[in-house]
């Protein structure tokens, strides 16, 4: 029986555009990939690990011809809409008090800086859940096991209870693998507000 109801929230709430992201900033850069010091330097960012001064400083550095605003605008490209319904999901299900319900997201203060500004409805959607974790605030991050051992502690659950719902295969096997039912969704056909349409087995 489920009992927790633990969401992503790029591209199962608020679109992406991640391979977009990634070709403007290539073509800024005027890089063909991303080099190991910049994915180092994007993952410790994401946990919280060096701060957004830190994070941009990097990058004028390594890019010294670009200025602050072209490397935020850069950073913030991958972000998009957020549709309407998807709230509306949510908060019926915070309403109903079947569920324990978790955010568990990959994220970084400018993204979520970004989205404040951009996403009126902000702070509605966070009140909805029971708990929100931010990569960048607990200083862990998907797919490592060690961030779903620490979901699990931290609120006293059984695996086998949860539903975890991700847009990453990587991140849905490795929770998988530890025994919480899973739903890789397929942002491209699929849409979280459909949940107990899709997975009726579970409920």
């Amino acid at each position: 029986m489920i009992k927790t109801l633990i969401f992503d929230f790029g591209d199962v709430f608020i679109n992406l555009d991640k391979e977009g992201a990634m070709q403007n900033a290539l073509k800024l850069f005027g890089l063909e990939v991303f080099e190991a010091d910049m994915i180092e330097t994007n993952m410790q960012y994401e946990i919280g690990r060096i701060s957004t001064e830190e994070f941009i400083k990097f990058y004028l550095s390594k890019f010294p011809n670009l200025s602050q605003t072209q490397i935020k605008n850069a950073w913030n490209y991958i972000v998009k809409d957020f549709p309407k319904h998807r709230l509306e999901f949510i908060k019926n299900l915070a309403l109903n008090t079947d569920y324990k319900l978790i955010l568990l997201s990959n994220t970084n203060d400018m993204h979520i800086d970004f989205i404040k500004t951009h996403v009126y409805f902000y702070n509605d959607f966070k009140q909805c859940f029971d708990k929100f974790y931010l990569s960048q605030e607990i200083h862990l991050r998907k797919p490592n096991k060690d961030i779903f051992e620490f979901i699990l502690n931290e609120n006293n659950l059984n695996p086998n209870e949860c539903l975890f719902v991700d847009d990453t295969k990587e991140n849905t096997d490795a929770a998988e693998s530890m025994g919480f039912h899973v739903w890789d969704i397929d942002e491209t056909q699929e849409d979280v507000a459909n949940l107990f349409k899709i997975k009726t087995t579970l409920f």
